[in-house]
């Protein structure tokens, strides 16, 4: 326990950020160049009323091959754009197929339309095909070498157009069209804002279980276009995704001790935002990317603090007897949730920006751990300490939900529309580690592939 002659003098933490020398970096290669995505002028989406007024999930969308105006060969496919075209719809199909609440059909079982039918749908083609959407789309090559891509949802039922979208997008990122399309369709048919042109960041588990290698990695929202960022020479956890998506904050144990790091995700390079020899935890962003939340343990008291992202003088945000571990934001910044042991076991408190207002809200006889605050502001993700799965809460605490049931589920994330939070799982017996996710509802859950195991995920917010 912190004295009262010491807390004053503890109120404020000085770590300074300093300059690392590049051999403790720990970084892999430089990330490949990105690329500026343009939205086209489609022409406005009609405002026109979905005929459809069953469930969702039993909504059929069909997803024929984007049409080409004339095959060419494009670095995103020497094969030409024709077999892109294919690649684009089957990648619209899994996004649609893997969120649980619609049932497309993909280009493989279908007929493929002419250019000439994406903007006039050639309707009896697609009659008695259990579908109540049609998806239609273009991809053309670009004398630049860049890709324009095209996106059209139809209704069956009024045989009309419902929204429509075009992109121009470097060759390499020609997934990102593929889910910008998906998110199109999802958001006009839902009402919801999107989500599958995001990234999500994680632990890349390997080696024996006593002796983990732990690499800061990341990918696609479906887990392709997947990079290590770290090379594994030191551990590296709990990674978070920066508001504007362009930075990474991450915890590395260079050398032994605990370094916060800020990575550019454009340029693969880092700063240093804080280092210590005291036990440093679960680095978070606030809402505005201007402070970095951490915990750390000083003379056996474990508290919350927060630091600028430019480094600097850290100010402590609790001080009570106690573990005080992790720090979520509210979307207005508001506001922070977090966990803590000062009630004798592991419950969430929530308190104000500053640190005034400190207050339990998990009651009920279990354990709360890992809180995370929706984007929407509505809901907190938790682990259940005492049976290890991911529930839901409001923010005062009330109508707690259990989302998950496997046999260690843990440190929940959510999607950047509020409707998905994403977690990890440990297996029994072999004690391997994999990402999931699961929606609101607790129905419609999936694992995510990752080549090697996976922990601590973080899903970013929507690509810029």
């Amino acid at each position: 326990m912190i004295s009262r002659i010491l807390a004053p003098l503890l109120a404020t933490a000085a770590l300074i950020a300093t300059p690392l020398s590049a051999q403790n970096q720990d970084l892999g290669e430089a990330p490949p160049e990105g690329g500026v995505i343009e939205t086209v002028d489609e022409g406005e989406g009609l405002n026109v009323s979905v005929s459809y007024e069953g469930r969702l999930d039993d909504l059929g969308i069909a997803i024929p091959a984007f049409a080409t105006d004339r095959n060419v060969p494009t670095p995103a496919n020497q094969s030409g754009t024709s077999a892109l075209g294919i690649e684009l719809a089957r990648v619209i199909t899994s996004d649609l197929r893997n969120n649980g609440l619609f049932k497309p059909t993909g280009p493989d079982s279908l007929p493929t339309p002419s250019y000439a039918e994406i903007t006039a749908p050639a309707w009896a083609t697609w009659d008695n095909r259990r579908a109540e959407m049609l998806v239609h789309g273009y991809v053309r090559g670009r004398s630049d070498g860049r890709l324009t891509v095209g996106c059209y949802l139809y209704d069956m039922a009024l045989r009309d157009e419902l929204v429509r979208e075009g992109w121009v997008v470097p060759a390499a990122d020609w997934r990102r069209a593929a889910h910008k399309c998906a998110d199109l369709v999802y958001s006009r048919l839902t009402g919801e804002s999107p989500f599958f042109d995001s990234r999500i960041a994680y632990i890349a588990e390997t080696g024996p279980k006593d002796n983990r290698t732990k690499r800061l990695a990341i990918m696609d929202s479906d887990g392709a276009n997947h990079r290590f960022i770290t090379t594994g020479r030191s551990t590296a956890l709990t990674p978070r995704y920066s508001p504007d998506y362009r930075q990474l904050v991450y915890l590395s144990y260079v050398d032994g001790n605990p370094r916060i790091y800020v990575y550019d995700v454009g340029t693969g390079s880092q700063t240093l935002v804080t280092e210590s020899a005291n036990p440093t935890f679960a680095p978070r962003w606030s809402p505005d990317g201007r402070y970095i939340l951490y915990s750390m343990a000083v003379g056996g008291n474990t508290d919350i603090y927060r630091v600028p992202v430019t480094g600097g003088q850290s100010t402590r945000l609790t001080d009570a007897p106690g573990i005080d571990i992790g720090g979520s934001f509210s979307p207005d910044g508001r506001q922070i949730v977090f966990e803590s042991d000062r009630s004798g076991n592991q419950q969430c408190y929530v308190m104000n920006a500053d640190g005034t207002n400190q207050r339990r809200i998990s009651f009920g006889g279990s354990r709360c751990a890992t809180p995370e605050w929706s984007p929407r502001g509505d809901q907190i993700a938790f682990t259940n300490a005492s049976n290890f799965n991911i529930y839901v809460m409001t923010p005062s605490g009330g109508n707690a939900r259990r989302l998950t049931s496997g046999w260690q589920d843990e440190a929940p994330t959510w999607s950047p529309n509020g409707r998905i939070v994403q977690f990890f799982r440990t297996e029994r017996n072999s004690g391997n580690t994999g990402l999931w996710q699961v929606d609101l509802t607790g129905e419609n859950e999936r694992q995510l592939p990752t080549p090697v195991d996976g922990s601590d995920p973080a899903w970013g917010p929507i690509l810029p």
